[in-house]
Formats: structure tokens, C-alpha cells, sequence
């Protein structure tokens, strides 16, 4: 799944080439089927419908992020009363790309630009999920009101990350990571990094661990997701940029999908295990990450 880094990728690119444009039609497949009959996205063919009488028109302004949600912002047209915020999660095997066919793999949605390229979502799985939001509603909205902190920003320090994840009282440090309400933005491939460049096991009880050990945790968080971001973010799956190019922070990994491999902690030793923590699979050394347990 396309994490924080993954996403900041995409939308960088995009900044580039599709703010200013005009979204002049909108075609989805997703909606085929009854599945997703009554539900609020564009999987339900009545909401499809609503979601292109919106935006077929509307100027794309802005592009920001929350969490690991692409936020497409819009500019209010003449015949609209409110502003509206297109909300992309691309889940698992989601790509929004911009291009000048619709040629690519596995496309069920494409946006159609004035400057006659595409913008297009590429989803293998088609678990990705698009809803158009109010803008001055945007932060109540389900997808994003639950959103703990971004640990990119500037305004959240170590001691909010200390704060937040310890008093997670009996959850293993893996989960309080992947908690999307704690801390947004990390899923398992950068989680399996953290922890493993601060020698804490993923079982490891989120309020056992020292503060000293957070305070390092917290800095390992910023500095592997942004060396991340410098390299295009992790495309040891199926995610590409946002003009179809894989990124390149797979060919750094120390530990994640490197299941019966030596660590490649200097001295360390260890063989890489893996393990599977709150359903969620969990690559370690069990050398050198030291269990954090309660009393």
C-alpha cells in the first residue's frame, strides 16, 4: 500500500502539470456491479453521477495531503454555491498518474484535462476509494476526521510522538505505528524500518518502551521517511510516480521483505524473521530488537 512517502511523491508531481487545468470529463468503471450500491464513493453509480455534475468543469487549484489521502482541491465554478475537495485513497495497488493516453493497465478512473492529457487512477485491486468532499467540511469528513498528527510536521515534535504512542497501554509498538488515528501516514514497510534501525522488536508494549528509546524512534521516523521521499518512495509492489516511474527506496531496505537474510546491522549477526503482529506482518531481527515487555 502506498504510504506517506508514496503519496507526498505522487503529489509533488502532480503539483507540476494538472493545478490550473480544467477537468473537462470524467469516466470510472468502478461503479459496474451492485456491489456498492448505496455507499458514499464513486463505486455506487448514483454517486458517480453526482461526483461528475461536480467536477466536470471545476479548475484543480491545489493538491495536499492528510495522512495517506490525496486531497484534490477545486475551484468553485459560477454555477456551483460551494467549493469541493476530490479525496483519493489509493489503497493497496492504486497509481494516479498524469499522462497523455488512457493507454495504461488497469485504469477505472480517468479525468479528462484541458490541456487534452489525463489524470489517471491505475488500480490492479480496485480497493482504491474517491469521494468528493465540501471543502469547508473536509476536516468532519469519515476519511479524515480520525487522522492522528503528520509526523512530518513541523508543529509535531518527539515529545507529542513520546505522548501519543505510549500511552497506547498493551499494544505491541507495531501496531501503535500502523495506528492511522495515532499517528497518520505509516504502514508496514515503514514501521518494519523504524523499528528495526532502533533495535526495538515489533511485540515490544508501545507504554514499556524507555522515553530515550522514543526520542530515537521518533527521529529514525522523520529521517527514513524522508530519505524516502529524496528517493521517490517504495516501489517493491505495484506503485508508480505520478508519470508511471517506480521509486527507488525498495533497493534500501535493511529489513522488510528480507525474511531468512543476514541483518545487515554491522556486527549484529542476526537472521531476519517474520512474524505476524495484530494480523499484520511484522520483518525483524532477533538479534538486536529488543523485546519491551510489562510486568
Amino acid at each position: 500500500m502506498p504510504e506517506l512517502p508514496e503519496v507526498h511523491t505522487t503529489i509533488e508531481g502532480l503539483k507540476k502539470v494538472i493545478v490550473g487545468k480544467t477537468i473537462k470529463g470524467v469516466w470510472s468503471d468502478f461503479h459496474i456491479g451492485a456491489k456498492y450500491k448505496n455507499k458514499p464513493n464513486i463505486k455506487n453509480e448514483k454517486y458517480f453521477h453526482k461526483f461528475k455534475k461536480i467536477v466536470v468543469g471545476s479548475k484543480i487549484k491545489g493538491l495536499t495531503r492528510k495522512g495517506k489521502n490525496i486531497l484534490i482541491h477545486l475551484e468553485n465554478p459560477k454555477d456551483q454555491i460551494f467549493e469541493y475537495t476530490i479525496v483519493v485513497h489509493m489503497k493497496m495497488t492504486g497509481c494516479l498518474m498524469y499522462k497523455k493516453d488512457n493507454k495504461e493497465k488497469y485504469i477505472h478512473l480517468a479525468f479528462t484535462l484541458s490541456d487534452k492529457n489525463y489524470l489517471l487512477l491505475s488500480d490492479l485491486r480496485k480497493f482504491a476509494s474517491v469521494v468528493i468532499v465540501e471543502t469547508a467540511k473536509l476536516s468532519s469528513h469519515e476519511a479524515i476526521k480520525g487522522l492522528g498528527p503528520d509526523p512530518l510536521d513541523p508543529k509535531f515534535g518527539a515529545k507529542d510522538f513520546f505522548e501519543i504512542l505510549h500511552r497506547k497501554k498493551k499494544t505491541p509498538i507495531k501496531s501503535a505505528l500502523l495506528d492511522q488515528g495515532a499517528i497518520a501516514g505509516i504502514g508496514n514497510i515503514y514501521s518494519d524500518e523504524i523499528l528495526w534501525s532502533v533495535g526495538i522488536h515489533p511485540f515490544s508494549r508501545a507504554d514499556k518502551i524507555p522515553k530515550n528509546k522514543f526520542l530515537a524512534m521518533f527521529k529514525a521516523t522523520q529521517n527514513i521517511l524522508r530519505f524516502s521521499i529524496k528517493h521517490g518512495g517504495d516501489s517493491k509492489s505495484d506503485y508508480r510516480n505520478a508519470f508511471g516511474e517506480k521509486g527507488g527506496f525498495q533497493n534500501f531496505h535493511k529489513v522488510y521483505g528480507k525474511k531468512k537474510e543476514k541483518c545487515p546491522k554491522r556486527g549484529c549477526g542476526g537472521i531476519i524473521g517474520r512474524i505476524v503482529v495484530r494480523g499484520r506482518s511484522a520483518h525483524f531481527c532477533p538479534k538486536h530488537q529488543v523485546l519491551y515487555e510489562g510486568q
